[in-house]
């Protein structure tokens, strides 16, 4: 077995969501196969679980590509974005940022966090560094940017979330609307963890997490009753 190479600060006091049961410990298996990706890889997943099956794409989803399914697996491959992406696509300096997404998503889900379930990553060397993957629990929903229409109790579960993330001063610079995830039965998940990292005590992330939400809002053009309801950029 291993642990997460990443501190987790305790939760506050006024967290609003009632714990889960922990998930099994990570166990890593090396040089294995994954369904499409072929071999090499270094697997650490909860109790030592390996992905088996054929992948199957999923078409609509938004990310950076080579994103599948393997039975109620997701297979998210570690894929740069902006303009470094013109020059090193897949390449990381060492597993640790993958190892810091599972940690802070792992503390997120038993936290009782509105999240999908994570179930560990993979990473492999490639090139001068190393090459990861991602895996999470299938779930079903819509992305956000699929339907704009926001429910006044969906918006509260968003902004409740979104607070929450702010009273433990926790930043994931990744929030954007493509990120939030509106399962059938209700309620507003939030996805991707990469490089979300614990702020100093007393940080006013509010207006970050708001300016941030908003930007990614009018680059995908959403209508305007959506900006209304998250909110204002004052603290909720």
């Amino acid at each position: 077995m291993i642990h997460d190479s990443y501190t987790i600060r305790p939760l506050p006091p006024s967290w609003p969501f009632e714990a889960r049961t922990p998930l099994h410990p990570l166990g890593c298996r090396l040089n294995l196969d994954l369904p499409g990706l072929g071999g090499g890889w270094r697997v650490c997943t909860h109790g030592g679980m390996v992905p088996t099956g054929d992948p199957v794409p999923l078409p609509g989803v938004f990310g950076r590509g080579g994103i599948s399914r393997v039975g109620d697996l997701v297979l998210r491959p570690y894929r740069r974005g902006g303009f470094l992406r013109h020059f090193n696509e897949r390449t990381y300096r060492s597993h640790l940022r993958f190892a810091a997404e599972h940690a802070v998503h792992r503390a997120l889900w038993e936290s009782g966090f509105p999240t999908v379930e994570p179930l560990g990553y993979a990473w492999r060397p490639c090139g001068l560094g190393v090459e990861g993957v991602l895996f999470t629990r299938m779930t079903e929903g819509e992305a956000w940017p699929r339907r704009w229409e926001l429910s006044s109790a969906r918006a509260a579960d968003l902004r409740r979330a979104i607070a929450s993330l702010c009273e433990w001063c926790l930043w994931s610079p990744d929030l954007n609307a493509t990120n939030v995830l509106f399962p059938p039965q209700g309620g507003a998940l939030i996805l991707d963890w990469d490089r979300a990292h614990f702020e100093p005590e007393g940080s006013d992330l509010w207006p970050r997490y708001h300016k941030r939400l908003e930007r990614s809002l009018r680059r995908l053009g959403a209508p305007a009753d959506v900006f209304e309801a998250i909110g204002s950029a004052s603290r909720p």
